[in-house]
């Protein structure tokens, strides 16, 4: 009688235990893209379906996407006036730090409208915002990357608070487009002349 109490407890005893291990084995597992997706408070602005959405611009090149949100549409108008719309289309692996509407109309409207109108200058400020290798959120808590302009950018902060050159706050981080990675900033980028 007690060896079979004895086994029976054996037994009550490693189901208790497999119990919660085969749960386990049956819980759904966070993927890598769970951990990564977009983070920041403009993210909630982005439409939930259609082009506009993350998986919508996660289906098209980096301009084209980015001709879907509303919020960058002053960018677009920036990148077709300095003729980089097949440049940054056609690039691999390249991180975008994009300035949304309101960054843009921190900029005195004069002074803007000079730049929009000055190729030349206009070019070397957006390839300012685009550097050539996709950076991930584990980068940006103190990144240095070289810009396709040439000089350095710089990335600092942590969690959900991230910081471009000491200046501009990602808004809406970790944007997949189908050749980038994007970043959304309230601030336009200089470089140094």
């Amino acid at each position: 009688m007690t060896a079979h109490r004895a086994s029976t407890r054996l037994m009550v005893g490693a189901a208790a235990l497999a119990l919660p291990f085969s749960m386990l084995a049956l819980a759904p597992m966070a993927s890598a893209d769970d951990m990564d997706g977009p983070f920041g408070p403009a993210c909630s602005s982005v439409p939930k379906d259609g082009a506009g959405s993350f998986d919508g611009m996660a289906k098209d090149p980096v301009a084209t996407a980015a001709s879907h949100n509303p919020d960058l549409s002053t960018l677009v108008t920036a990148v077709k006036k300095a003729g980089l719309v097949d440049t940054l289309n056609n690039a691999k692996d390249i991180t975008v730090f994009a300035p949304n509407n309101e960054a843009f109309a921190k900029i005195p409207k004069a002074d803007l409208d000079k730049v929009l109108n000055d190729k030349a200058q206009l070019t070397k400020i957006l390839t300012y915002h685009v550097v050539g290798e996709k950076v991930t959120p584990d980068k940006l808590s103190d990144g240095n990357f070289k810009t396709l302009e040439g000089s350095m950018l710089t990335t600092s902060g942590s969690g959900e608070k991230y910081k471009v050159n000491d200046s501009a706050n990602v808004v809406c981080g970790n944007v997949k487009t189908a050749n980038a990675n994007v970043y959304i900033i309230d601030t336009v980028l200089m470089p140094k002349s």
